[in-house]
């Protein structure tokens, strides 16, 4: 009986110590790397219990996930994926497109669309990477109007397709207006399309405040522009006379990142295109139109701006196919046909005894025909400043009055008063600059106070376009630099080496 009894006892205690060792492993297990939580009931009410607690740790069971984003990848790895975003809220809308006609826009050339135009930017301005619309086959009348930041979202896109025309009523300018089509303070804008921007500025181009009855059309049994003939002018809308102040049919102000491309500029009361202030311009395949004797009608307007880019454009205008003035540093203008026009300007600079800065300017690969000037500096007499670093290059001329021009008693009066100080013009370089003249060549009339220097003349080759013309032998007073090849004709007067007598800057003169 105590035999059985030993075996009863043994075999218990085995059975303990077999269950006590299972007991030790399972809870040795659940320690380790590879344990993973049951979903069961009792494993939601865990996490329930502690889901406000856990958000700062790295749990391991499968319910659990960490808050904190992932470890950046390594240097110089670029991930076929992007990485998640880890920002609050919902995404982005990358683009949308706002068309003027779903903001009440009728296109008609008769309706004012100003407000429509007005209403469909503010929805734009909300949202980044978003296009303003303005559709093909229509004619917006738009008033002023000033599509303006900084607080618009960036790279909005302007989609003209369509045809927009300035009013002819003078009522609608009041006492005159700089421009007409603002875009201000923005980032990323761009203007594009295949459409057309018509100033309608025949009215403005007139001296006198008589009008040219030619201007006139005959009166229609409504007051409907002919969608056909944006630029067909009514006797109602004369009444009056148009302000002094002219407007720019298009100005960039204080805007980063600046495109203009693809549209259609013409007869613009002055300035066609403006950028003032403003930083990383491109302008490309785009066309300004206006007659060669509208007055002021600058094709494109630079002021204050830096790295511009211009090329693959068509300029014909009444004045500068490209002014370049005050503040213009790092332009690189290329690839562009001129003319008629006035040529491609540096200035005027320095005018009422300002100061003027102009560095790195680049002009290439340009052809013009007939034109007044072909590649033209021109300061007035009592500015300060610089010009210096400019390059003009691969310039066909055809039919030009002036092909090479430095003008520092420049003056747009009969008679200007005769002044000391001067714009410096410093490291003026021209090279292969060909093709017909029909006046002078070349004329360089620099300062008796602080002449030209480094002034290099590079194959130049200049002929008369016909016999007949009065012709003028180049032109060279206070210019020093360098003859680097044989030109036609002999440019004989320009002074090789630097001036003996310059004097030096002062703090009024440096930028």
């Amino acid at each position: 009986m105590k035999e059985v009894n030993l075996k009863h006892f043994t075999f218990t205690l085995l059975i303990v110590i077999l269950v006590w060792s299972s007991t030790y492993q399972s809870c040795n297990a659940r320690r380790g790397k590879h344990w993973r939580r049951s979903r069961t009931t009792s494993d939601s009410l865990y996490k329930k219990k502690y889901k406000n607690h856990g958000n700062n740790h790295n749990h391991r069971g499968s319910g659990y996930k960490s808050k904190s984003p992932p470890k950046p990848p390594v240097k110089g790895y670029s991930p076929a994926v992007p990485p998640p975003s880890y920002d609050d809220g919902p995404p982005t809308i990358s683009s949308t497109a706002f068309n003027v006609l779903q903001f009440g826009a009728k296109g008609d050339g008769n309706t004012d669309d100003t407000k429509a135009f007005e209403a469909a930017w503010a929805a734009a301005c909300k949202v980044e990477a978003s296009t303003v619309v303005v559709p093909p086959n229509y004619v917006f009348l738009v008033g002023p109007i000033s599509f303006s930041g900084p607080y618009c979202r960036q790279n909005i896109v302007f989609q003209l397709d369509g045809t927009i025309i300035a009013p002819m009523s003078w009522k609608s300018w009041g006492s005159g207006l700089f421009q007409w089509i603002l875009f201000s303070k923005l980032n990323g804008i761009s203007v594009q399309g295949n459409g057309i921007i018509d100033g309608r500025g025949s009215l403005w181009w007139k001296e006198s405040s008589q009008l040219d009855e030619s201007l006139l059309v005959e009166p229609r049994t409504n007051t409907t522009t002919d969608k056909n003939n944006p630029q067909a002018v009514t006797s109602s809308d004369l009444y009056g006379q148009m302000p002094s102040i002219k407007p720019t049919a298009l100005r960039f102000y204080g805007s980063f990142n600046a495109t203009v491309t693809g549209i259609t500029i013409q007869n613009s009361p002055q300035c066609h295109l403006k950028f003032d202030n403003c930083v990383g311009v491109e302008v490309f395949n785009m066309n300004v139109t206006s007659p060669g004797n509208s007055l002021n009608t600058d094709g494109i307007h630079l002021q204050n701006s830096r790295d511009v880019v211009i090329h693959s454009t068509n300029l014909a205008c009444g004045d500068d196919c490209v002014s370049v003035q005050t503040g213009c540093s790092n332009i690189y203008i290329h690839n562009v046909n001129c003319g008629p026009g006035h040529g491609i300007s540096i200035g005027g600079l320095g005018k009422d005894n300002t100061k003027a800065c102009v560095s790195n300017i680049t002009v290439r690969d340009v052809v013009m025909h007939n034109t007044t000037n072909g590649v033209r500096i021109k300061t007035w007499q009592g500015g300060s400043g610089s010009v210096q670093g400019v390059l003009f290059s691969n310039i066909q001329v055809s039919e030009v009055e002036f092909p090479i021009v430095i003008d520092q008693y420049y003056c747009d009066k009969r008679i200007c008063k005769n002044q000391t100080s001067a714009v410096a013009l410093s490291g003026i370089n021209y090279e292969k600059i060909r093709g017909t003249y029909t006046i002078k060549p070349v004329h360089f009339a620099c300062s008796d106070s602080l002449p030209c220097e480094g002034v290099t003349l590079t194959n130049i080759k200049l002929e008369p376009q016909q016999e007949r013309y009065r012709m003028f032998n180049p032109f060279c007073w206070q210019t020093f630099g360098e003859l680097n090849t044989p030109s036609l004709p002999p440019i004989d007067c320009l002074q090789i080496g630097k001036p003996s007598s310059n004097r030096i800057q002062s703090n009024r003169d440096s930028c």
